[in-house]
């Protein structure tokens, strides 16, 4: 009885060291700007691998990036067409270590950007397609490939 009990404890132990084993590795205390900015890009798979989700990231310093997502929903019509709902958003975000979040001004939606390498971009999204101002079924989350490392030009607001 007693080994069991030893042997369940080291189970344990191994098993806590290694889970904090990983997230000590998967988490940074920083990124490089070289490493945000650019233009990153998720393309979807099967019959809509032509279709693809863009976000275009910019460091501005301060612990402040900007952000801007370029989003599909596809699908096909009834008369057998593909076409997409659209969604996009160009705001500021704030980053810190090697994670950025965005919140809308109501607080219901949150885009948040975990820089899991170079080159990869894990995004989620907390809210509906409704909250964050994207068209039916058009959502920000997946994995992101860098496609571009030079600095993204975006839109004049005013």
């Amino acid at each position: 009885m007693k080994k069991f009990i030893f042997l369940m404890i080291v189970i344990l132990a191994v098993t806590a060291f290694s889970a904090f084993a990983i997230n000590a590795q998967t988490s940074r205390k920083s990124v490089s700007a070289a490493e945000v900015n650019g233009t990153f890009r998720m393309n979807f798979q099967g019959k809509f691998r032509k279709f693809s989700n863009e976000v275009k990231i910019l460091a501005r310093g301060g612990g402040k990036i900007r952000i801007a997502l370029d989003l599909v929903y596809p699908y096909t019509t009834r008369s057998g067409e593909p076409s997409v709902n659209m969604g996009g958003l160009d705001a500021e975000a704030e980053i810190a270590a090697d994670v950025a979040k965005y919140t809308s001004e109501d607080g219901k939606c949150t885009i948040t950007i975990k820089f899991v390498k170079a080159g990869t971009i894990k995004v989620t999204q907390d809210g509906s397609d409704g909250e964050c101002g994207f068209g039916h079924n058009v959502f920000a989350r997946g994995t992101y490939t860098k496609v571009s490392s030079k600095k993204p030009s975006f839109e004049e607001t005013n």
